[in-house]
């Protein structure tokens, strides 16, 4: 080595050339911070609306746009549509049941779209493979940031590369420089009123400064983790899920299962024949049952039996161990006869909520369990077509499309509008019509609530008027949590405020008046009331206390304090002194 006045000269510096991982990795963790930051921005106000769409939209945007600088021969083009029109979905309608089905959708179409990119299998799949596949996905998202900075960035190379080196250093310098900013910054415009005005006011608030940076940190690591398996995941192996030997069983023992199962639901149908599809008339017959315990009790728990004979089959034929040929036929003459009675179950559940709906009118948990209802039925017809005739891996994909469209009927069905239109067409509507708790459903409910109001009791009208001014008063609208269904809401209590307002203030109620609610408010299948107390107390010569009958489970005139009206000729029939 040549030397210069003695000094020895000094070694070329040697640089490494980033490996392309590392430059996806590079890539993938710098937009998972810019993700990281738009969500802090968006996402911290609720309930979602739409700033979950334009997040969504830059994830979507984002992952095109890494998969195509790191030319990833899966580019999943499919699967991100449909993700973006589930978050378009939470834009549409305010209730908070619909978001909250529209979030698990968007999870699971991202879920199975990580799934995919890991090599895994999804259109040809069982339902457990692709059920293994989202809670694998969901891991990855949740250590998928861990693995890309600490596994594919090979911080080795960065540092020996002359233009990545110096961009480390630069992004370096920034954090360790912009607290130290923000800290002196505070100071220095807290000293001079000159100095605050050129900083805009600027002022350090330590516990929401710490509060916007986790909240970031939090957003940025998730998308991290998807990102990371959506660019660099695609050559990891998808997880298989195959049946052990040990667990297989026998037509014997899944022949007896379902057959005696076959025997018990035709054995109910048998006894419950004379009124499974009969009128209140015939249902009302002396020595069985009230009316509510036979339509509101009866439904669901006829619903759970659906919705647990599904996994049941599904299970079932996933453990048969096929010896013979004939072992096949016969395990589909059971299920068949199975699926049958299930239907003919399903019938009388949806006849029984029919009557009930009839009676006491329609709530968000009527509604959407008979929705589920009629979705089940979809599902064991589409069960029918192809698990029983040898198609099983065809069966996992349709039945989840069919609940992404049901998820879309619903928004266009409008529960909450739906319930309101419903409730005030009744022909009791002018005196039982909750409109209170009619006011107290999303934005969805407005239009319909407001065409209603002019019908009802004055003082529900009133009570509906005042909480429909507090609730949806443009001046507390925040422009991210904005969805189709507020702004229409908002606009047309604007539009009537004035008639709302002459509906306000509402009377008090005299003291010495006791009442009784003639349908207590619920949502729920609920319990039977308290005893109800009477307008004035019994006189002392009375031989037994007033009783009322009182229906239960309807949200028809909840808010309202009125005497028990007379009760519908199905609501009648039910047993003296009992609520029905």
């Amino acid at each position: 080595m040549s030397t210069m006045d003695g000094v020895p000269a000094a070694a070329p510096r040697i640089y490494m050339r980033v490996s392309e991982r590392t430059r996806v990795g590079l890539g993938v963790a710098g937009a998972a911070v810019g993700l990281g930051i738009a969500g802090d921005v968006l996402l911290r106000s609720a309930p979602w609306g739409i700033n979950l769409t334009l997040w969504t939209l830059a994830l979507v945007m984002t992952i095109g746009a890494l998969q195509r600088w790191a030319e990833v021969d899966d580019a999943q083009v499919g699967w991100m549509p449909l993700a973006l029109a589930a978050a378009v979905l939470i834009a549409w309608r305010d209730s908070p049941t619909l978001k909250a089905l529209d979030l698990a959708a968007l999870c699971i179409i991202l879920g199975l779209a990580m799934f995919r990119a890991r090599g895994g299998e999804v259109r040809l799949a069982g339902l457990a493979h692709d059920a293994i596949g989202v809670v694998a996905s969901a891991g990855d998202a949740a250590v998928g940031a861990a693995s890309l900075l600490f596994r594919d960035v090979r911080w080795s190379e960065v540092r020996t590369d002359g233009a990545a080196r110096h961009g480390v250093s630069v992004l370096r310098g920034a954090a360790l420089a912009v607290p130290l900013l923000l800290v002196f910054g505070s100071l220095l415009a807290a000293a001079d009123e000159r100095f605050s005005r050129l900083l805009g006011g600027m002022t350090l608030d330590v516990p929401a400064l710490m509060g916007h940076v986790l909240f970031a940190l939090l957003v940025a690591w998730i998308a991290g983790g998807i990102l990371r398996t959506m660019t660099l995941g695609g050559e990891q192996p998808g997880p298989r899920v195959n049946r052990p030997d040990a667990l297989a069983l026998g037509i014997v023992e899944v022949g007896m299962v379902i057959g005696l199962l076959n025997l018990l639901f035709l054995a109910f149908v048998i006894v419950q024949l004379p009124y499974f599809f009969g009128t209140a008339d015939v249902v009302m017959r002396p020595g069985t049952t009230t009316f509510s315990e036979y339509a509101r009790r009866g439904f669901f728990e006829l619903v759970t039996v659906a919705g647990l004979v599904l996994p049941l089959l599904l299970m079932a034929d996933w453990l048969l161990r096929r010896e013979r040929p004939g072992h096949e036929r016969v395990f589909r003459v059971l299920a068949g006869a199975q699926v049958a009675l299930l239907f003919v179950i399903m019938g009388s559940a949806l006849h029984r909520m029919r009557l009930y709906q009839g009676a006491y009118g329609l709530t968000e948990l009527r509604l959407y369990t008979t929705a589920f209802m009629l979705w089940l039925g979809v599902v064991f017809g589409w069960f029918g077509w192809t698990v029983l005739r040898g198609r099983r891996e065809r069966f996992a994909w349709s039945a989840l499309t069919t609940a992404l469209e049901a998820l879309v009927l619903l928004h266009v069905v409008n529960p909450d509008g739906m319930i309101v239109r419903v409730n005030a067409a009744r022909a009791d509507a002018s005196t039982h019509f909750d409109a209170p708790y009619a006011a107290s459903l999303s934005a969805d409910a407005v239009p319909p609530l407001l065409a209603a109001l002019p019908t009802v009791r004055h003082e529900l009208r009133c009570a509906a008027a005042d909480r429909l001014l507090e609730r949806w008063d443009r001046s507390n609208a925040d422009w991210r949590s904005w969805s189709l269904s507020t702004s229409r809401a908002r606009s047309a209590v604007s539009q009537r405020r004035g008639e709302l307002l002459a509906m306000t203030p509402c009377p008090p109620v005299p003291v010495n008046t006791m009442t009784v609610s003639a349908y207590p408010s619920s949502t729920s299948a609920g319990q039977p009331p308290a005893a109800a107390p009477t307008a004035s107390p019994a006189p002392a010569v009375s031989p037994a206390p007033i009783v009322t009958t009182t229906p239960v489970d309807a949200p028809l005139t909840g808010s309202a304090a009125t005497t028990a009206p007379a009760l519908s000729p199905a609501a009648a029939a039910g047993e003296p002194g009992r609520a029905p």
